[in-house]
C-alpha cells in the first residue's frame, strides 16, 4: 500500500490542487461526521424473568398467608371434637317434684355405633347409595362430582356429588341450605376432617347423627325405632331400608310411607349390586323388610308448663351426650291438677283463663296457659301481654310508701277537674278524704292517678323495676290504672317480691341452689325493707278483708289485689297466702269485653278455691246452722239449712248455704258447689280417671294422625 498523498475531495483543506499540504488536524475538524451506527433495541428477556419471579414470590406469599388464615379458622371454628357429639339437642323428660313424668321433648337418639361391630352388609348399603368411593378419596370426590353433573345434564333428576365426609361437615358446622357458599365451605372442612380422623371414625360419626325420619337421629335409634333391634343385628333387607331413608327421611319413614320405603330399598339393593357387593340376582331375591315399631309408654308431648320449662332445661343439659335426660322441675303435680280443674270448671263460656302459682322464691309449682292445650298451645300466662288493670296499683302504692307515706296517710278521693286525663271511679262514687289504706282497698282510680302525678313517672318506673317489671312504661298517667301490657307471670312475680325477703323474684321451673352471702350480694336483688313490706301487706290485706277482693277471704291471712281493664276486657286477681303466690286472669283472645266481669268476681273466687285446695286450713269456717223450726219428722236429718243472703256490689244478690256438708253459692255467675273433703277426694279420683282416659284417647289420635300425614316437626335436611 502506498504512503503517498491520496486524492481528496475538492474543497477540502489542503486538498491537491489547492497548493498546500494536507493538515490532518484541520482535516479532522472539517471532516463530515461518521454515520451513526444503527441502534438495536435492548434485550428484555432478563426483565421478563425478573418480574415473573416477583409475581411468583407474591403468589407464594399470598397463598401461604391464606393457608395460615384458613388453618387458623379451621382450628378455632371447626373443632374436630364437635363431630363426636350429638348434632341435635338430647331428648329431655320433664318430671314433677315427685318424679312423675309430665312431658317428653326433643328427638329420639341413642349411643353411637362402631363400624367394627356392624355387619358388613349394613356398611356396604350406606356406602353403595351414599359414597361408593368413600375409602378411596380424600374427602372430595372429583369423579363423583363429574358423574353427578353429567347425570343432571342428561336428565331432569338432580343428584348431589357430596361425599360422606362433606355431609358430616355440613351436619356438624354449616347451615342446611342449598347455596354455592355452603358448598364451597364444605371443601376445606372435609379436607380438615380427613386430615384428623380415620375413615371409620368419619363414617361412625356420620351414621350416629344422620336423620332417619319420625324425629329419630342416628342408626342405633333408627334400628330400634323401626325394627326393635340393635344395629349390630340388622339383616340385609333392614340395613338396605335404613340406608334408603337418609335421602328423604320425613317422606320415606316406613311408619307412614311403607311403600315408598320399600321402593327406596330396592334402589339401594340395586346400587349394592352395581358396586359389586352382591350379584344382581341376589339383590332381586331380597324380600322387603318388615317393620316392627313398638311405641314407648304414652306420655304427653307437651303442656303449657313444659313448653315454658324446656328452655331452662336445655340450659342444664348442654353436655348430656346422646342419652335421654330426666329433669326434675319445680312443678307440684297435685297443685297442677288443681289449677287445671279450677280453670276448666270456672272460666266463663267463650273466655280463656291463665293461672300461675309459685313459691315466694320464684319456684313455679303450677301453670295454666289456657283451657285446652290441645286446641291452642299459646301460653297466655307467659306470652300474652294484657292490661293488668288495678293490680298495677301495687306498684303505684309501693312507690308512695317508699316516698315516706304510710297506710294512714290521708288522700283526696274526689273527681279530677284539671288536665287532659280525667278518669273516674267505678260508679262515679267518691269518698272524699280517706286513708291510703281505704283508697287501696276500694281501688280508687282517682287516688292512684293523683299519686302517679305527684310522684312522677320516673319514680313509678323505678318501683316497677325493683319488683322485676322491666317493660318500658309510657310516661302517661293511665299507667297508674294498668294500661301497659304485662304478662301474668311477670305480674305474679312482682307480688312475690312483696311476699319474699328480696326482689325482684325470678320465676323458674328448674330448682336453683341457695345462694351464699356473696351470691346474694351480686345478684342485683334488693331488700325492699321491713317497714315498706309490712305496710304494703297492710294494704293488700285490706283489699281482701273489706275491699274489692273480699271474695278471696280465707281463714288464714290473705293478701291480694283485684284488677279489671277498660271495658272489662281483662279480669284479674293476684295475691299470696301461706307459701303460695297465685295470679289468675280471664279474658278473650280477641280482646273483646267480658261483659260485667271484674277482678273481684270470678278471678277472686277462683283464687280462693285454689288456695283452699292447696293450703290446709285455708277454708273459711262455715257459720253454724240454725236450729230447725219445723218438726223433725218432716225433715230426714232433723235440720234444715238456712242460706245466707246478701247483696254484693259486683255480683248482685248472693246466696250462700250448705247442703250435706257441701257449700253452695248462687250468684250472677250461676250455681257453684264447694264440696267437702270426702266429696272432693272422690271428685279428684274421677278427675284423675278422666285425665287418664283423655291421655289414652289423645295418644290414639296422635298415632292415627302420625300415620296419615308427615311429621311436621322434622324436615328433610338438604342434600
Amino acid at each position: 500500500m502506498s504512503d503517498g498523498p491520496r486524492d481528496l475531495p475538492r474543497g477540502w483543506p489542503n486538498a491537491p490542487g489547492d497548493g498546500g499540504a494536507i493538515d490532518w488536524d484541520d482535516y479532522g475538524i472539517a471532516a463530515a461526521p461518521l454515520p451513526t451506527p444503527e441502534e438495536k433495541p435492548p434485550h428484555r428477556g432478563w426483565l421478563r424473568r425478573h418480574w415473573r419471579w416477583r409475581y411468583l414470590k407474591w403468589a407464594i406469599y399470598t397463598a401461604f398467608v391464606l393457608l395460615v388464615l384458613l388453618i387458623g379458622w379451621l382450628t378455632l371454628f371447626v373443632p374436630v371434637s364437635r363431630t363426636a357429639q350429638p348434632l341435635v339437642p338430647p331428648q329431655i323428660v320433664l318430671e314433677t317434684q315427685g318424679g312423675q313424668a309430665i312431658a317428653r321433648k326433643g328427638p329420639t337418639m341413642a349411643e353411637p355405633v362402631e363400624i367394627a361391630d356392624l355387619p358388613p352388609h349394613v356398611v356396604n348399603a350406606f356406602l353403595a347409595v351414599e359414597d361408593r368411593r368413600f375409602y378411596d378419596h380424600w374427602g372430595i370426590d372429583p369423579h363423583g362430582i363429574a358423574r353427578a353433573l353429567w347425570s343432571n345434564l342428561r336428565s331432569d333428576t338432580q343428584q348431589g356429588g357430596s361425599t360422606i365426609t362433606q355431609q358430616l361437615a355440613k351436619l356438624s358446622y354449616l347451615k342446611l341450605d342449598r347455596t354455592v357458599g355452603r358448598k364451597l365451605k364444605e371443601v376445606p372442612i372435609a379436607l380438615w376432617l380427613e386430615a384428623w380422623l380415620s375413615k371409620d371414625e368419619i363414617l361412625e360419626r356420620y351414621l350416629s347423627n344422620a336423620y332417619f325420619g319420625d324425629n329419630v337421629y342416628g342408626l342405633r335409634a333408627a334400628s330400634m325405632h323401626y325394627f326393635y333391634r340393635q344395629p349390630e343385628r340388622l339383616t340385609l333387607t333392614q340395613g338396605a331400608m335404613l340406608a334408603g331413608l337418609v335421602k328423604a327421611p320425613s317422606t320415606l319413614a316406613p311408619t307412614r310411607n311403607y311403600k315408598g320405603a320399600v321402593a327406596r330399598e330396592k334402589v339401594v339393593l340395586s346400587a349394592m349390586a352395581g358396586a359389586g357387593y352382591m350379584t344382581p340376582d341376589t339383590a332381586r331375591a331380597v324380600k322387603p323388610a318388615t317393620i316392627d315399631h313398638r311405641p314407648g309408654s304414652s306420655m304427653p308431648a307437651g303442656s303449657y308448663f313444659a313448653d315454658w320449662a324446656l328452655g331452662q332445661a336445655r340450659a342444664v343439659t348442654e353436655d348430656a351426650g346422646y342419652k335421654t335426660v330426666h329433669i326434675r322441675t319445680t312443678q307440684d303435680g297435685r297443685l297442677q291438677r288443681l289449677a287445671e280443674r279450677i280453670a276448666r270448671r270456672s272460666a266463663p263460656a267463650g273466655a280463656e283463663v291463665a293461672i300461675v302459682a309459685m313459691r315466694p322464691n320464684g319456684q313455679v309449682v303450677a301453670m295454666v296457659g289456657g283451657k285446652d292445650y290441645g286446641r291452642s298451645k299459646f301460653n297466655r300466662a307467659v306470652q300474652a301481654r294484657r292490661q293488668p288493670g288495678s293490680t298495677f296499683k301495687l306498684i303505684v302504692y309501693l312507690a308512695a310508701l317508699q316516698s315516706g307515706m304510710t297506710p294512714d296517710t290521708l288522700v283526696e278521693d274526689s273527681p279530677i277537674t284539671t288536665g287532659d286525663y280525667r278518669p273516674e271511679n267505678a260508679g262515679k262514687h267518691y269518698r272524699g278524704r280517706i286513708t291510703l289504706r281505704d283508697a287501696f282497698a276500694v281501688s280508687s282510680n282517682v287516688v292512684a292517678v293523683k299519686l302517679y302525678q305527684q310522684l312522677g313517672s320516673a319514680t313509678i318506673g323505678r318501683a316497677a323495676r325493683s319488683l322485676g317489671i322491666n317493660e318500658t312504661l309510657p310516661a302517661n298517667a293511665s299507667v297508674a290504672l294498668g294500661s301497659a301490657g304485662i304478662s301474668l307471670l311477670n305480674l305474679t312475680s312482682a307480688f312475690a317480691g312483696i311476699a319474699s325477703d328480696y326482689a325482684p323474684v325470678e320465676p323458674h321451673a328448674i330448682a336453683q341452689g341457695e345462694k351464699g352471702f356473696f351470691g346474694r350480694l351480686l345478684d342485683g336483688r334488693e331488700d325492699i325493707g321491713g317497714r315498706v313490706r309490712a305496710q304494703m301487706r297492710d294494704l293488700l290485706a285490706a283489699n281482701t278483708q273489706s275491699g274489692t277482693g273480699r271474695a278471696a277471704r280465707l281463714a288464714i291471712p290473705a293478701f291480694g289485689k283485684t284488677g279489671t281493664s277498660q271495658d272489662s276486657r281483662d279480669a284479674l286477681f293476684v295475691g299470696f297466702a301461706g307459701d303460695l303466690v297465685v295470679g289468675i286472669w280471664i279474658g278473650r283472645d280477641d280482646n273483646s269485653s267480658l261483659g260485667r266481669a271484674s277482678g273481684g268476681g270470678i278471678p277472686a273466687r277462683m283464687w280462693k278455691d285454689f288456695m283452699i285446695g292447696a293450703i290446709p286450713g285455708a277454708a273459711p269456717r262455715a257459720a253454724p246452722e240454725p236450729k230447725p223450726e219445723l218438726e223433725p219428722a218432716l225433715i230426714p236429718d232433723g235440720s234444715i239449712p238456712v242460706p245466707n243472703v246478701q247483696f254484693d256490689p259486683d255480683e248482685g244478690l248472693v246466696i250462700d248455704g250448705n247442703v250435706g256438708g257441701n257449700g253452695v253459692r248462687i250468684d250472677r255467675g250461676g250455681i257453684r258447689i264447694d264440696p267437702d273433703d270426702e266429696t272432693q277426694r272422690r271428685l279428684d279420683q274421677l278427675d284423675r280417671r278422666r285425665e287418664q282416659l283423655e291421655r289414652a284417647v289423645e295418644a290414639a289420635q296422635h298415632q292415627a294422625e302420625t300415620q296419615a300425614r308427615g311429621d311436621e316437626q322434622a324436615a328433610d335436611p338438604p342434600r
